[in-house]
Formats: structure tokens, sequence, C-alpha cells
């Protein structure tokens, strides 16, 4: 939060006195209650060396022996007579009265040789100590002096306590004047800090106000004070600011108004250099393509704004040659491919145009052109290799090979095979051309998971038999129903199985199964996914190669694939159709061996019967 400037000085102007009148307070009050308990101490002292002297009094008087009864009468007598509590205690620190305790419970009361008065006492002759009592709990000030008895007996220390509730009454009453008196100072302080912060500030806020507006365009703004101190001077400097700021606005507003709307409407990015390579000016095309601001690039060399070493060098050299060039750069954070023309303008001085360097954004043009040439690369290589077999086979068959019945059997049905491989790899090509320019349309129909899972093994399972595989299932007997299209997701899962056969030795296990799959991004629990899964037993994916899986026309081996007979094509259409329906696969490594490849398909509409699906889209 920012706070204006008379709020600072007002706040700080408070906190200042405040802290001054807190602690003013807090150390009259300290003093005063010193004054107090020591004026408290010099009263008790009085009343123990009275109490000292009636104690004495026992010794040279005619009366029987000393008795526990007897110091007790004496200690309640003399506690009467001065208002205060009276304990003797032997110097083992045994208490022989108390005026304040029964006379049954003196026996029971706890050694007093620990405590800060009596220790005082027995080693310096008297001491004192202000502390909670521990028979009453008030606050209490404790004197005492060593008292020595005659006939050789070990001394005693008397011990005289006053509470110290007065002390407190008259502590809490100085407070509460203290603290009045602090609340009307600190209400006066207010008071006077507000208006010296207002007095001062004032002149500072219409400056500030005249600053915004000339901020704003406002450059007819003026300040008007009667202030000659430095407030004033500010003052007369803005105004005479002013006054330039605006005769320097009507004489470019003009060419930067037609200059503005030029370079603003471009959709190429535009850069304007002067002779040092200082930038001058760029669009807002050419901000969004280098992720930088207008603001911060007025002015700056080119080489140190951009870093871009192809840039830096076709810009030196145009500033020597001062002729046309044209380069491409491509931009290392985001990849785009940028066409650059640049063109001399004719400035030679400082802060004049010499250059214009237009950027064009060719990404899109570059990343077709890669599409284009990769998919022919792959299309004629994949295409060259059954055509190159075919073409062997048939000049081995000229050159005799159909003399021989035998050889030209076998080399016919590898001609056959080549040619079956050829018409697949076609097909599977126009198949993925169809659905990605989307001239295939996928129904959106009521699917029962079993069913189609049945279908599709039922498709497949003579393939499987082939190879001695054995096909298991695991389907979750709660599953929803699916929208979506029949035969597009038969035709993923026999592309899955398909594969899984093809790349699984014989004998192996191949499990096609289907689960629910809660969100991952709510709590609830309520599935809105299926997960249909493909997992083997065969040769695996390794790590490195699962992302690129589902790439047009990419093999893990690929001699090994072509010997089994694949295009590279198949999980790319797998990919195409299971997106068309709004889902997602991946592979991923199936324990202990194997791959496992997973189809999360949404549920659309919730869990629905077949009945109930029926029935909702009735027309």
């Amino acid at each position: 939060m920012s706070w204006s400037i008379r709020w600072k000085v007002a706040i700080g102007t408070l906190v200042a006195v405040a802290c001054g009148l807190l602690i003013a307070g807090w150390m009259t009050v300290q003093a005063l209650e010193q004054r107090y308990l020591t004026q408290f101490g010099e009263t008790l002292e009085a009343k123990a060396k009275l109490v000292e002297y009636g104690f004495l009094a026992l010794f040279h008087s005619s009366t029987p022996a000393v008795t526990l009864s007897r110091l007790q009468d004496i200690a309640r007598d003399l506690g009467i007579r001065s208002s205060a509590r009276i304990t003797l205690i032997a110097s083992d620190g045994t208490v022989l009265a108390d005026n304040a305790v029964r006379d049954v419970d003196i026996p029971t009361l706890e050694n007093h040789a620990s405590r800060p008065e009596v220790s005082q006492a027995l080693a310096t002759g008297q001491g004192q100590d202000v502390r909670p009592s521990h028979t009453t709990g008030e606050r209490t000030m404790y004197h005492a002096r060593l008292l020595r008895v005659p006939h050789d007996r070990a001394p005693w220390v008397v011990r005289v306590a006053l509470p110290l509730a007065q002390v407190d009454r008259l502590s809490d009453e100085l407070k509460r004047q203290l603290l009045l008196a602090i609340g009307v100072a600190f209400l006066l302080t207010v008071t006077l800090s507000i208006w010296l912060a207002h007095s001062i500030t004032k002149p500072l806020s219409e400056i500030a106000s005249a600053a915004q507006a000339l901020s704003t365009g406002n450059s007819t703004m003026r300040i008007r004070t009667t202030a000659q101190d430095e407030v004033g001077l500010l003052a007369s400097t803005l105004n005479q600011m002013a006054d330039q700021l605006h005769t320097k606005i009507e004489e470019l507003s003009e060419d930067r108004a037609q200059l503005l709307a030029v370079l603003t409407s471009m959709v190429e990015g535009v850069m304007v250099l002067d002779a040092r390579g200082h930038v001058l000016q760029i669009n807002p095309a050419l901000e969004r393509m280098f992720g930088i601001s207008r603001v911060d690039a007025r002015g700056r060399p080119c080489a140190e704004l951009f870093r871009h070493q192809r840039l830096n060098n076709l810009v030196t050299t145009i500033l020597q040659a001062r002729t046309p060039h044209e380069d491409e750069i491509v931009l290392p954070l985001s990849g785009r491919h940028l066409h650059i023309e640049a063109s001399p303008a004719g400035g030679e001085r400082d802060n004049e145009a010499c250059i214009v360097l237009v950027f064009h954004d060719v990404t899109d043009v570059r990343r077709l052109e890669k599409i284009r040439k990769d998919f022919v690369a792959n299309v004629s290589h994949e295409l060259r290799t059954p055509l190159t077999s075919i073409k062997g086979y048939v000049e081995a068959l000229l050159d005799g090979g159909k003399d021989d019945p035998s050889v030209a059997g076998r080399f016919l049905n590898i001609i056959l095979k080549q040619s079956d491989r050829l018409n697949l790899i076609i097909e599977d090509l126009l198949e993925l051309s169809k659905i990605e320019s989307g001239q295939i349309s996928l129904k959106e129909e009521p699917i029962d998971v079993r069913a189609l899972v049945d279908r599709t093994l039922s498709t497949i399972k003579p393939i499987a038999d082939r190879k001695i595989h054995r096909l298991v299932t695991a389907l979750d007997p709660s599953l929803p129903l699916i929208a979506g299209d029949d035969d597009r997701l038969v035709q993923v899962l026999t592309n899955l199985l398909d594969n899984a056969i093809k790349y699984t030795p014989e004998g192996g296990t191949i499990t096609l199964g289907a689960a629910s799959a809660p969100s991952p991004y709510t709590s609830d629990p309520t599935p809105n996914a299926i997960d249909l899964f493909v997992a083997d037993t065969g040769i695996g994916i390794p790590e490195k190669d699962r992302p690129r899986i589902f790439e047009r026309f990419y093999r893990v081996d690929k001699a090994r694939s072509r010997d089994l007979g694949g295009t590279g094509l198949g999980l790319a259409i797998v990919k195409h159709l299971v997106e068309g329906h709004g889902g997602q696969v991946w592979v991923e490594a199936n324990h202990p061996q194997g791959s496992r490849f997973v189809v999360r398909l949404p549920i659309k509409g919730g869990k629905r019967s077949l009945a109930q699906w029926n029935q909702d889209n009735i027309v």
C-alpha cells in the first residue's frame, strides 16, 4: 500500500510523540513505584527494629523460660501493635513463631532458610525482599533482622511482612492519571500533526496533480502557488517544462500519428536503426515476435538488445555497404523462422533513420515445407522397398527363374506378398489422409464396452491362434456406456491387438481390458473416462522411443517391422481416431515384459443404460 506524504508526516509525528509519551509515562511510573517501595521499606525497617526490641525484652525479664507458646504469644502481641505479620525463625530455618499461622500449624511450616531475606539477614544482619506470600498469596514486602540471643545461643531471625496492597492502589491510581494525561496529549498531537502535515503537503499535492496531468498529455496545466521556498521553485520549474513540452508535442504530433498508423497496422515486424546501429523505432508486430518492449528498445544498440549473431552480422553488413540485403534467422527460444529484408534509409547522423528492417514470420511456411519433405521422403522410402523387391524378383524371373516352376512359384509368392504390402501402405495412407483432412465423420452412438471387446476379439482371434497366443480379457463389470463410433473404435483395438500379436513371440499372452478412470483434476470419485488397454508379453518398446511411437512411419526396429509386415502408419491412425473421440492414447511398460497401450475415452452423459440412452435420443 502506498501512502501520501501527508499521511507519512502525520503518522510519523504521531508515532514519535506517542513513543515519547509512553516512555516518559513508563519511566514516571517506575520512579514513583520505586519511591513508594523505598518509603514502604523504611517504614517496615522501623517496625522490624521495634519487633526486634520486643523479642530482646523477653530475655531481660523475670518471666519463665522461653517456650514456643510464649514466642507465639509475643509474636501475636507485636503483630497487633505493629499491624504487620511477625515471623520468628531459627538459624537453621525452622519457624519458631508466626502470628499469621495457628499454633498447631507452626510445626508444619516449611523451612525458611532459603528465603532471600532470611539468608541475607543471617549473612549481613538484615535482609529485604518483595514477592507473593506463600501463605496469603498477596504481593508482600519482607524485612528480616538478625536477633542475637543471649546465653550463647544460636541467633534468631525476626521477619516483619506487610502486604503491598496500598502501594499497588497508589500505583494503579497513578497509572490511570498518567494514561488520561497521555490520552489528552495524544489527541492534541493528532490535531497539530494533521494541521502541520496539511500545511506542508498541500503545495506538493498540487504539484503532483499537475505532474499527473502533464503525464496524460495535458500540457496546458499550470501550478499556482505563492510559496517562495523550495516548493515554489519546484512549481516554477515544472511550469517551464510544461511550456516546452507543449511546444514539442505540437511539432511532433502530426508526424508521430502518421508513423504510428503505418507501423501499428503492419503484420510484419519493422525496426528502424540509426547510423550507429541504435534502435529508433519498432512496431507492435516486432514486439510480439521478440517479446520486447518498445520503450525498452528505443535508443539501445541492436546487438545489445537482440543478441542474435546472424541478425547482428546482417545489421553490420548493411551499415557498411548501405545496400539492400536479405537473410533468414531462427529464434533460439521460440524456434520461429523470420525472413528479414533490410534496406538503407539514407540517414547519416545520430537519431536519423539509416536502416529499415522488415521481419516476415515464415514459421508456418517452413513447418509445412518440412512436413511435406518428411512425408515425401518417408512415403518414397516405404514405397521404394516393396517396389525394389518386386522389380528384383521380376528381373530374376525374366533371367530364367520362370523356367523352374518351384523357383517361379516362390518368386511369385514373394511378389504377391510385396504387392499386398504396397497396397496396404497405400490404403493406410489414404485412410490417414482422410482422417487428417476431416473427410471421415465420427458417429456418436451408445457403445457397450463388452460388446465392443467381443466384436474385436472375434476378428483378431484367428490371427492370434496362428501364433498360439493366449487372449485374455479383463473387464470391469460395472462399466457405463460410452459415446463414439463403434466401427472406428473396433479399428483402434484391432490395430493395437495386431501389433501385439506381431511383436509377441509364439505362445505369448495378450490382454484386452477396460476399467473406469477417475478424473485427476477433481476430487469427485465418479469416473468420467474409461481406459481400454492392450497388454502383451512381447519384446517391448524402449523408453526413449515411446514418445515417438505414434509418429507416421516411425519404427523402433525397422528391419523387424518390415519382416513382420508393418507399414508404420497403424499407430498414427490409432492416435488420430482416439483424439477424434476426445480421448488420449499412450504406451507404457508392461511388467515384467512387453508393452501396454492405453486408450482413455471420455464418458459422455454420465452412467446411463442402453435403454436410457435410446430413450434420450428418440426424436
